[in-house]
């Protein structure tokens, strides 16, 4: 069984096929890097889901292959849920991630530890070039810590503190954010989709099956 994770970011290709790979242990996890290029398309949707459903429906039109794809953001509560579906842009779209990071403590200067709360969300869909489609959705509640710490993940996670181990997801290990993390959520939520996927129940039979008789 194989999977392209429709994205060419290393650092998110590698947090995502370290987490499938004890989901989906039997599963061949591949990414775009491993395909010719082609017009990836604009994420025009007002929504993280509709946003992942636009890039693994372009992904599995072009590679052939069964993909899936993710959008995530932070949503401030004393921003009004900024930054949002627009995380990635925040700020201007090629500003570095430690700018955006500066930009969100400039926005939230004096604001006290308890206003602070925010949530990382992500949608994650499933599209193979059949038309089969599958959309899943999780969360993971925190809050904004004064001042970026921890070199670890990607994005704004030196920034989003985690009340219940008492670090940024930039302190956590690999270990510790995949059994907490958004990402690690929706993953699972994803496997369980993969696992019905209509083309890997006819592969399934066939092989109990066997050959077919004369």
């Amino acid at each position: 069984m194989r999977l392209v994770l429709a994205t060419r970011n290393s650092a998110k290709a590698g947090e995502m096929k370290r987490i499938l790979a004890r989901l989906l242990p039997d599963w061949e996890i591949l990414d775009l890097n491993s395909f010719p290029p082609f017009p990836e398309p604009e994420e025009t949707a007002d929504t993280y889901a509709g946003n992942a459903r636009i890039k693994a429906v372009a992904s599995a039109q072009a590679t052939g292959e069964l993909c899936l794809a993710d959008d995530a953001g932070l949503e401030i509560a004393a921003l009004g849920g900024a930054p949002g579906v627009h995380s990635r842009r925040f700020g201007g779209e090629d500003l570095p991630f430690p700018e955006k990071m500066r930009l969100v403590l400039e926005k939230l200067d004096g604001i006290p530890p308890e206003r602070r709360q925010a949530r990382f969300r992500c949608a994650v869909a499933i599209a193979d070039s059949e038309g089969w489609q599958q959309v899943v959705e999780a969360t993971c509640d925190g809050f904004i810590a004064e001042e970026p710490r921890g070199e670890g993940g990607f994005g704004y996670d030196p920034i989003f503190y985690y009340p219940n181990l008492g670090k940024t997801f930039g302190e956590l290990t690999a270990d510790e954010k995949d059994s907490v993390s958004h990402r690690g959520k929706v993953l699972k939520l994803a496997a369980e989709a993969l696992r019905r996927w209509p083309g890997g129940a006819t592969i399934a039979e066939l092989t109990r099956s066997g050959p077919a008789e004369e």
